[in-house]
């Protein structure tokens, strides 16, 4: 489309507009009637570690959206000379997992309390064993249920919970809805009925009943919808909320709110059986849609679902680039001492493309990522650590390329149980996220990883506020019976480029070497967090 028929559409009220509350950014995406980016919008945020908790303050998610939606605005204003008033469809997504609970009177009880918390771990280890399914310390069950262990005040008072991208949709539309991908991150799913588990639901109820609460399990958590539902329409209060300067018209549809992993599924068109895709920013996570269940239960992997509710293995750290752009950070700091304001994209663009001169094993330097506790490798808290003999090859490229294969260790750890011990067939997985934004580099080390060849589109850099404006567009404008698959397959994906890089074996058998000095250290980085307090 042209700048005046992108312009014509703002104004038609034929664009539409997707929201994601990533772990440092804010992002607004605007697609056009193609499904085309066509404006963006963002604003910077962080989370905080106060009291133990690591979380984000409930006012700063709507000064963030302010001003994410602001600089949406005032780029659309500044591309296309006109101004954003009308909206085909609204989608929100965020961070999944985590607990916000509100008591009756919709009052927030506690703190928000993030994916990023390590603090589950007795009810997760507990839930898992009364489900036979594993329950990662991240998700809002195993929140909710440390909280009854601990004897937690506010309990009894609880009357929701729900996840921050339900939160923010709620306050928009004034419904207590949520995708089944994001609900997949609360409490298991039945994916035969596209619901919570009714036989788990049971098991929790009759767990916590000597406790007496007047509330069931059920009772608590946002209904279950799926892609393509229309999750109610936009507010007068809620587009207030959005633009504060009162442009934006109310009565706008919205899709159900869904967490980054169905975000990044769809950006990616990872919806498919036997299809995967990396997401590689704070965190790391890899998600591969099941043709079958698994043959047992793996603690080291979530099991959630796509959007549309089928089966998805997933593997997930709480630790991903953290670490790895502090370093940059740093090395940026020095520079800057010498005279040479370096622009970041050069200064991460010369330090990735560094790491491909580095010896295959990293010259046996190892970096532990862990700004926060690891559950996939039972480490409680964060302690970044880099560890090195006296004859390693201590060389800037080795240093690059143990930093980028230490942000992708612990993935690799999740990723082998899927794909070496139970043998599940991935015939593509793609990346995005802020890895993979130089060019081959971030690729060539995920590849190295799982030994698979990953693919990286030319929208990779959009993430999930694109994935969530095409669920959006696929709830306004999917034809009678037309599946989420075909609709990214014939109407997103069919003409869109990327490019593939397979494995090299050379570079797969340095990041072996790289993993069996990773896994001998792990003694150390324990000794780090129970001794350096």
């Amino acid at each position: 489309m042209s700048i005046q028929e992108r312009a014509a559409a703002i104004q038609e009220g034929k664009a539409t507009l997707g929201i994601e509350f990533g772990s440092t950014r804010i992002k607004a995406v605007l697609i056009d009637e193609t499904n085309e980016p066509i404006a963006s919008g963002g604003f910077e945020w962080e989370n905080s570690l106060v009291d133990g908790i690591w979380t984000y303050d409930v006012q700063d998610v709507w000064k963030g959206l302010h001003a994410c939606y602001a600089d949406l605005k005032a780029n659309i204003q500044k591309q296309y000379g006109v101004r954003l008033e009308k909206l085909a469809g609204i989608g929100i997504s965020a961070m999944m997992h985590g607990y916000l609970a509100f008591d009756g009177n919709d009052k927030l009880l506690v703190p928000f309390r993030t994916w990023r918390n390590t603090i589950t771990g007795k009810a997760a280890d507990e839930l898992t064993h009364l489900f036979n399914f594993n329950i990662p310390q991240r998700w809002s069950i195993a929140h909710l249920y440390q909280a009854i262990l601990n004897g937690e005040a506010h309990v009894p008072q609880v009357r929701y919970i729900t996840t921050l991208a339900g939160y923010v949709h709620w306050q928009l539309t004034g419904e207590k809805v949520i995708s089944i991908g994001d609900a997949s991150g609360m409490f298991p799913i039945d994916s035969e009925i596209n619901d919570y588990s009714q036989r788990m639901l049971d098991q929790f109820d009759e767990l916590v009943a000597p406790k007496g609460y007047s509330w069931k399990i059920r009772d608590l958590l946002p209904k279950v919808l799926v892609a393509g539902d229309c999750a109610g329409k936009l507010t007068e209060a809620g587009a207030r909320m959005l633009d504060a300067d009162g442009d934006l018209c109310p009565g706008v549809p919205l899709c159900p709110p869904e967490g980054d992993a169905g975000t990044g599924m769809t950006a990616t068109n990872s919806v498919a059986v036997h299809t995967g895709n990396v997401s590689a920013g704070t965190s790391i996570f890899a998600m591969v849609v099941l043709e079958k269940a698994l043959s047992q239960l793996h603690t080291e992997i979530d099991m959630v679902t796509t959007p549309s509710g089928k089966p998805v293995a997933m593997a997930h750290c709480n630790n991903g680039t953290t670490d790895l752009n502090g370093w940059v950070g740093l090395f940026g700091e020095f520079a800057a001492e010498l005279g040479m304001k370096l622009d970041p994209g050069k200064l991460y663009g010369t330090l990735y493309r560094k790491a491909l001169e580095g010896d295959k094993d990293a010259g046996g330097l190892v970096h532990f990522n862990y700004d926060a506790g690891e559950a996939l490798t039972d480490i409680s808290e964060g302690r970044p650590l880099f560890i090195r003999k006296p004859d390693s090859n201590y060389t800037l490229a080795n240093f690059m390329r143990s930093n980028l294969y230490g942000a992708l260790a612990t993935l690799k750890i999740g990723m082998d149980i899927l794909l070496v011990d139970e043998k599940v067939r991935l015939d593509t997985i793609l990346g995005h996220g802020g890895l993979f934004k130089t060019k081959g580099v971030g690729q060539a080390m995920m590849a190295a990883a799982i030994n698979t060849p990953v693919s990286v589109m030319e929208t990779a850099g959009e993430g999930g506020a694109w994935g969530i404006a095409l669920l959006a567009a696929y709830m306004t404008r999917k034809a009678d019976g037309e599946t989420l698959e075909a609709f990214l397959n014939d109407r997103v994906f069919s003409e869109m480029s990327g490019e593939t890089l397979d494995p090299d074996p050379e570079d797969v058998k340095g990041f072996e070497e790289y993993m069996r000095n990773y896994k001998a250290c792990l003694a150390a980085e324990r000794a780090a967090v129970e001794n350096y307090r």
